[in-house]
């Protein structure tokens, strides 16, 4: 009696190979997958607050809640246009611009070349001493300031008085004020500038240098056609982040030791937009002026890297 029938084997089945295009839809894809959350970032953080602000700036609010929006057209631009105060604050940013780009890149500039031929601990020692500042919380540097340039008892002051001269006014004379707060930013800026040059400076090849001293080159004009050349993409880029960002670093210092005075002489485009927001709550106004400061900045950028890309020179 024959057994129960067996059913014939199943043949193996192998996964179907993707096919190329699939293939290449999934490559297409996986770029964006790791590029979502940067872009994400931006849009929340950048991108969206800059539409709203452009948005706000056609309204007047106070910020506060269930205070109605009012929509007022070019008002709030055609208002800050028309006060004397913004055109001043424009005036001192120019001032700080001019004021911080020989602190935060001819200084640094030079004090990394000087010290770069230093021994090892002498040029640590030099470039620690200048780097401390820039780990020194703004605010906390801006009280120290505070107390050191007192007219009555500050210790500037008490060291200006000892070689016969008047106390100086450092925060109380519009004429001195603002110079005073600039050269504070560049004290801080001084640092990190320096620390970009010489590391910059370092990664200059050897061999040229070398190669330039056996042909009997000083060291002026090793710095003057090495040197300078090489570190002409780096001086520019620090030049750009000063002339975009240094009237902003000196914000701190504005609001803690002279709040935008004496007679709105330390003032400057970022400190009134601030001003304009929090300050008196003109939501609109505020908007308006970080538009305008937007476009402005934004042009200036634009210019400034067109300037980069055509006087940069790579030893490569």
């Amino acid at each position: 009696m024959s057994g129960p029938v067996q059913a014939p084997p199943q043949p193996l089945r192998l996964p179907r190979p993707a096919t190329p295009t699939r293939r290449a839809s999934a490559w297409r894809i996986a770029p964006w997958l790791y590029l979502a959350p940067a872009a994400a970032t931006l849009i929340l953080w950048i991108y969206w607050p800059l539409l709203d602000a452009f948005r706000l700036s056609f309204f007047r609010w106070n910020m506060l809640p269930g205070a109605p929006m009012t929509f007022v057209g070019w008002e709030n631009y055609q208002n800050i246009f028309a006060l004397p105060k913004f055109w001043q604050a424009l005036r001192n940013t120019g001032l700080y611009i001019l004021g911080l780009v020989p602190l935060a890149v001819i200084v640094p500039t030079v004090v990394a070349i000087y010290t770069h031929d230093l021994p090892a601990r002498s040029r640590n020692f030099y470039r620690t001493v200048i780097f401390v500042p820039m780990i020194i919380a703004p605010v906390v540097a801006a009280a120290i300031w505070r107390w050191l340039l007192d007219p009555a008892h500050g210790m500037v002051n008490e060291a200006i008085t000892l070689f016969g001269f008047r106390p100086v006014r450092f925060l109380q004379d519009p004429t001195v004020a603002i110079w005073t707060i600039i050269v504070l930013t560049g004290w801080k800026l001084i640092g990190f500038s320096t620390l970009i040059l010489s590391a910059a400076n370092a990664n200059i090849n050897p061999a040229l240098i070398e190669a330039a001293r056996m042909d009997g080159a000083s060291k002026w004009e090793i710095v003057r056609d090495i040197r300078l050349p090489l570190l002409r993409s780096t001086i520019l880029f620090l030049a750009l982040m000063t002339i975009l960002l240094g009237a902003q670093w000196s914000f701190s210092y504005i609001h803690v030791l002279t709040g935008g005075g004496p007679l709105g002489s330390t003032t400057n485009i970022f400190y009134i937009l601030w001003d304009f927001g929090f300050s008196t709550l003109s939501v609109g106004w505020s908007s308006a002026a970080a538009v305008i400061l937007f476009l402005g900045f934004g042009a200036l950028a634009f210019v400034l890297l067109r300037l980069m890309d055509r006087y940069s020179f790579h030893d490569n």
